[in-house]
């Protein structure tokens, strides 16, 4: 083999060797990247489980050796799809009375009222919970609004406390719609309401309304009015003052509910934890949509909103 031969080998030797490193360091590159990535999706994911939690505040921290006050707070609409639904505030004040470092139940309301069904829920819970730990006290404290189905699940409580201008009351029911055929009639559009059963239609808003099917949803009405009325008589007993509009659905001011006995004094969720139950300390109870449970409703609107915008800009051509 002659001097070329060699020089040409070991320049292909040195190629390959050279080629060989690189591969191997573009390994070892890929590799750190890899395990670098892990670790931060492994990061975040650990940052949205922490945000989702509900981790609490420690109970030693702030239990001071008498106890602390729990707090469940009904705040808006009480719907089965809100902040303030039964299942929410059930787990709340289940929670509250499970813990044995709670010395008394605050139920913080700000609520215009809602469906009876969950109202009714929630009183029957509390009355349940109470049987277990009769010496827990529940009181009710009303900042802006306790009406109708607010007021349902403040007489389940002890006592009841507002501000002078708190608005109460509202003990009655009401069942609203709208009636289009008018408008129908003028815009020349027929209504085809194919149905089984003579009543299925029942208040259909494009159809004329119907004696009896009136009648029937005044019956509907006092009926679930009557089992409001006889909730608010077995919460408040002999502290009402049965004067003829008490169970109209008219509101009063905090000041007026207490002559009328619908409440019991004035005072704050600070006031009765200190004052009434002897515990300063409130930890706060209530169930509130997570992180991810927030962040999955934006995702799912935002994925709907797409989805509309998609169809609505496919046509047949």
């Amino acid at each position: 083999m002659d001097n070329g031969d060699r020089r040409d080998e070991h320049w292909e030797r040195q190629v390959l060797e050279r080629l060989a490193l690189e591969t191997l360091a573009e390994q070892r590159r890929r590799r750190r990247w890899g395990i670098f990535f892990k670790l931060l999706g492994f990061a975040y994911l650990g940052f949205i489980i922490y945000l989702a939690g509900d981790w609490g505040t420690p109970a030693e921290k702030l239990a001071d050796g008498h106890g602390y006050t729990a707090l469940v707070s009904i705040e808006g609409v009480i719907d089965a799809g809100g902040d303030a639904s039964a299942e929410r505030v059930i787990a709340s004040l289940q929670g509250a009375f499970a813990d044995k470092a709670v010395r008394g139940v605050v139920l913080r309301v700000n609520s215009p009222g809602g469906s009876p069904v969950q109202a009714g829920m929630i009183n029957d819970e509390i009355a349940r919970l109470r049987v277990r730990r009769p010496e827990l006290q529940v009181a009710a404290v009303v900042e802006d609004m306790c009406a109708s189905g607010g007021y349902y699940v403040a007489v389940a409580a002890d006592r009841i406390y507002v501000d002078k201008a708190s608005l109460v009351g509202s003990i009655g029911v009401l069942m609203d719609s709208f009636g289009f055929v008018g408008t129908m009639e003028k815009l020349g559009v027929e209504r085809r309401l194919l149905s089984a059963g003579a009543s299925k239609g029942f208040l259909d808003p494009f159809s004329p309304q119907r004696a009896d099917h009136l009648t029937h949803a005044r019956t509907l009405l006092s009926d679930i009015h009557a089992q409001f009325i006889a909730v608010v008589r077995k919460g408040r007993g002999d502290r009402l003052k049965e004067v003829p509009e008490l169970f109209s659905g008219l509101v009063w001011t905090g000041e007026r509910s207490i002559e009328l006995g619908l409440a019991d004094d004035y005072g704050t969720v600070e006031s009765v934890a200190r004052d009434v139950f002897q515990a300063a300390e409130v930890r706060d109870f209530t169930r509130k949509r997570n992180f991810a449970e927030r962040f999955a409703e934006r995702l799912g609107a935002n994925v709907a909103e797409s989805m509309v915008a998609m169809l609505n800009r496919v046509s047949l051509r």
